[in-house]
């Protein structure tokens, strides 16, 4: 019924404008290789934006595929996301709850705080705190409790603890810097009524290693 992949960051999910009249690969260039028997390829049932990896569920069938959205509609998948702020909340857990809206028509994709936008709401839980050659740092685990278009970078720029590496709403340069420090660590699917649900985790790529090892994280022997 699904299949969660393990996103590289940089790669798109779909098939986007031309950047610098170059053809970007994209996710959906590699699907057929994911069908395993099936007639058709499996299509992504949620998100990921290009500088975000980790976790990625796909549904592999139209009936499948119906069954995911509802669940992600519905709230009953869980997603779980690390990240490297810059700075970080005084208060070891909390919730942001600041509404989301596009800040122009120009802008495309990019969002604002903005209270007539979309309501949106992010659990958040440090995991560790640290220093970088920039200040401190803070390693934060985040739960997306709606689905709003960039909605984690937004919400913690907005609150002071921009996410490292991010060139739109935090300090990083166009082209340089380390990388978005953003990773889909865990998903939960009840995907069985009368099974437990199917977590799947995905370790943190190569460019956050070192500042996760900052924060106190280690990696699994």
């Amino acid at each position: 019924m699904m299949l969660v992949i393990d996103k590289p960051a940089g790669l798109p999910v779909h098939r986007g404008p031309q950047a610098k009249r170059r053809v970007i690969p994209v996710l959906t260039d590699h699907l057929d290789a994911l069908r395993f028997g099936l007639p058709r390829k499996p299509e992504a049932a949620h998100r990921l934006d290009k500088d975000t990896s980790g976790c990625l569920v796909l549904g592999r069938h139209p009936r499948a595929m119906a069954e995911l959205n509802q669940m992600f509609r519905d709230g009953r998948i869980d997603k779980t996301y690390w990240a490297i702020c810059e700075g970080g909340p005084a208060e070891d857990q909390g919730l942001i709850d600041l509404a989301l809206g596009k800040q122009s028509p120009e802008r495309g994709w990019w969002m604002k705080p903005d209270p007539a936008g979309l309501p949106a709401q992010t659990r958040y839980r440090v995991l560790g705190r640290g220093r970088g050659a920039a200040g401190p740092l803070c390693w934060l685990a985040l739960e997306p409790l709606t689905g709003r278009t960039h909605q984690l970078r937004v919400h913690c720029a907005a609150s002071g603890f921009p996410i490292l590496g991010d060139e739109i709403y935090g300090s990083a340069g166009r082209d340089a810097g380390p990388g978005l420090q953003l990773h889909a660590s865990s998903v939960v699917v009840p995907l069985y009524r009368k099974r437990p649900p199917i977590r799947v985790e995905a370790p943190p790529p190569a460019h956050m290693e070192a500042a996760l090892s900052a924060c106190g994280w280690l990696p699994k022997p």
